[in-house]
């Protein structure tokens, strides 16, 4: 089965390479590898001790985020060596001031892991949630370096607990510590014979706290809304558009609506603008006097949805309808509704606040227009699904502290 993995590593950057003539988002995933060990080595200083955080994409990222400022913060001389897999992740924090250094991960075959590794040297790799590199993690075993997982979650029908897949679950073993956000995850793993587990949650509900805390204004944005019921549509796709298009353009009372779309590229704003048969704007394009004319507002660019939360009534996060829900912890932290469709089993935090009255979850254009009128007429069924969204976030929090002190007996002269 190793075998198998190699080639199929090695097929992928094959097909990746391909790709790379027609699709954007792999071309940026093979330039940022191209001579990455030249930059590495040019980049990386032996002078100080490194822990090496690694993360898939963006999602990723802000999941460990937490744990990488409360570790610069109580270990300032320890340099941090950031990678990512995905251009997403990688574009968008490039420049993060949190790390000494940033990079693409090279491709995990055999020979990239180990030069990699011989040339980082990290004292520590911490790797989030779910990226399972196998000739990194052989590697850094063979080194003798510490791995630790991070706000990891497994389910039982994971390949790890397959047959065919009890190859994969050694590599497992050899991990130095896994911190899982339930007690199902602990379950798992103990069962394969892993004991090196705690139970410390997910590290997403320190990050939401934060912004919650932290949170950015946007004075426009305040001023679209006004005294307006507002409908947030956060991280949406073509499919969670339809059904809330349909809803806009049935001009329901003075509700307005935010779109802010997963991907925000010219053409990908430009197909949603045209199905909109009510006034809408670009948040790029806005001023104080045009917002006001606007029902519908969209939000062209990335890195501030976050902090748009709070100006919501009530949140739609999408990917309900695809392989999955995204965030949607950073509309709950703000004591918001949040709505999703049918694909959000996966997701602890979707499935307890359905159960708790705090999220909802619909299927078709009849059940979200149903749900939305029904919220905005019930005052009292509103104000409550608010507050238990806003507890539940609050009473998640916690991980962080739990990890960093695990972490911090790695470094007990520091």
């Amino acid at each position: 089965m190793y075998f198998f993995y190699n080639l199929f590593i090695h097929l992928y950057q094959v097909l990746i390479k391909i790709s790379s003539l027609f699709k954007p988002k792999a071309r940026l995933w093979c330039i940022g590898r191209r001579d990455i060990f030249y930059h590495l080595s040019r980049t990386i200083q032996k002078d100080q001790p490194i822990v090496w955080f690694h993360c898939a994409s963006l999602g990723e990222f802000e999941q460990g985020r937490p744990v990488i400022e409360a570790f610069r913060k109580q270990f300032p001389d320890i340099r941090i060596l950031l990678t990512f897999f995905s251009p997403s992740g990688y574009e968008i924090r490039k420049n993060y001031p949190g790390a000494d250094y940033i990079f693409y991960l090279p491709a995990d075959t055999g020979k990239n892991a180990s030069r990699f590794i011989r040339l980082v040297k990290p004292s520590l790799a911490v790797f989030i949630k779910y990226e399972y590199w196998f000739n990194y993690m052989r590697v850094l075993k063979s080194e003798n370096i510490p791995l630790v997982y991070i706000s990891a979650i497994f389910r039982p029908g994971q390949r790890f607990f397959r047959p065919w897949g009890k190859w994969q679950l050694s590599r497992l073993k050899t991990v130095s510590h896994f911190f899982v956000q339930n007690d199902e995850s602990a379950q798992l793993l103990k069962k394969a014979g892993i004991n090196q587990v705690t139970v410390s949650g997910d590290t997403r509900f320190d990050r939401v706290l934060s912004i919650s805390k932290l949170k950015k204004d946007f004075p426009l944005i305040a001023r679209f809304c006004e005294n307006n019921p507002i409908l947030l549509a956060g991280s949406t796709w073509p499919p969670d558009e339809e059904l809330i298009i349909s809803l806009a353009n049935e001009k329901m009372t003075d509700l307005k609506v935010i779109f802010a779309p997963h991907e925000v590229h010219p053409e990908r704003i430009k197909s949603l603008i045209k199905k909109i048969k009510l006034s809408s704007l670009k948040f790029s394009e806005a001023s104080p006097e045009n917002i006001l004319q606007a029902q519908v507002l969209i939000i062209d660019s990335i890195g501030i949805l976050s902090h748009l939360y709070q100006y919501a009534t009530i949140a739609y996060i999408g990917g309900g309808f695809g392989t999955g829900i995204h965030n949607i912890l950073e509309a709950a932290t703000f004591g918001k509704p949040v709505i999703f469709g049918p694909n959000y089993h996966k997701f602890q935090e979707a499935v307890d606040l359905v159960n708790l009255g705090g999220a909802f979850s619909i299927r078709t254009e009849t059940e979200l227009h149903q749900l939305i009128k029904h919220l905005l007429t019930n005052k009292i069924q509103l104000q409550k699904s608010s507050e238990t969204a806003s507890r539940y976030v609050s009473e998640k929090g916690g991980a962080t502290d739990i990890i960093l002190t695990f972490l911090a007996k790695y470094f007990p002269e520091h």
